[in-house]
């Protein structure tokens, strides 16, 4: 089995919590850790290799093919870094390579506060119908870039979501307005201390109205109290305003997690 302690990126540890729950295959190589997701392939970080942060001195062109030889059927390349130091200086290599260097805001709270714009209109529960779920699907192909690609795979995560939440480890949250899903977030947690947000999301016909703020702030006590959760961990765009959000409910940043990727050739 493996030691998520090994792992250093909290990032990447509570990644690779969630992909365990969700039935992928973890295997840690020695000096480096495949996860495939064989329900999802066209899920790229649910099929991805996470490589230790000294690699970032070594040829890009080494763990690329690493990556092509544990995936060799992939129409993607998605390489984590396991590291907490930030963004790589010049990975020259894997951006001549047509990968995109993503650098997100790692954040952890230990109590959450309500948001200075709370919304009260808006109910808010854990999805629970079938009803409720096809709404979420719905909901995630709206916030989606291509939505009109987008439903099988969002369909096919929403049931991953689903499965967690019906299995006790942890629930899915909606806001909604008079019946309407209007924004929706996951929280779970393995049993251990830490909890992790999935896949916040706001219909964008609903935005700028409080929703995320409160829902974020209603799962927060949740996970503390009924998760039994001592740390909560959410992962943010530092350029998108919602990491101002996540502060405003008590979130601090912890660490940059960094990964490179290559979406699938246009056909």
């Amino acid at each position: 089995m493996l030691d998520l302690v090994r792992v250093h990126s909290l990032g990447f540890q509570t990644d690779l919590m969630l992909r365990s729950l969700e039935g992928s295959r973890i295997v840690d190589h020695g000096g480096y850790i495949t996860v495939r997701s064989p329900g999802n392939p066209t899920f790229w970080w649910g099929n991805f290799l996470l490589m230790p942060e000294a690699a970032l001195t070594d040829e890009a062109a080494g763990w690329m093919s690493r990556f092509t030889e544990a995936f060799p059927d992939a129409a993607h390349m998605a390489i984590g870094v396991d590291g907490t130091r930030g963004c790589p200086g010049s990975p020259s290599g894997y951006l001549a390579a047509g990968l995109r260097l993503d650098c997100s805001t790692v954040m952890t709270a230990t109590a959450v506060r309500e948001p200075p714009h709370r919304n009260d209109a808006a109910q808010y529960r854990p999805l629970k119908t079938d009803d409720d779920w096809r709404q979420a699907v719905e909901l995630r192909v709206a916030c989606a870039d291509e939505p009109a690609g987008a439903r099988d795979f969002c369909e096919r995560r929403i049931a991953d979501e689903r499965k967690l939440a019906e299995s006790g480890r942890g629930s899915c949250f909606g806001a909604f307005q008079g019946g309407r899903l209007a924004a929706q977030l996951g929280l779970f947690s393995d049993g251990g201390a830490i909890a992790r947000y999935q896949n916040v999301e706001t219909h964008p016909s609903a935005r700028r109205q409080g929703l995320a703020g409160t829902l974020v702030y209603h799962a927060g006590r949740y996970g503390l109290g009924v998760l039994g959760a001592a740390r909560l961990v959410i992962v943010a765009d530092p350029g998108y305003c919602a990491i101002r959000i996540y502060r405003a409910v008590g979130f601090t940043d912890l660490e940059t997690q960094v990964s490179f990727q290559r979406e699938p050739a246009s056909s």
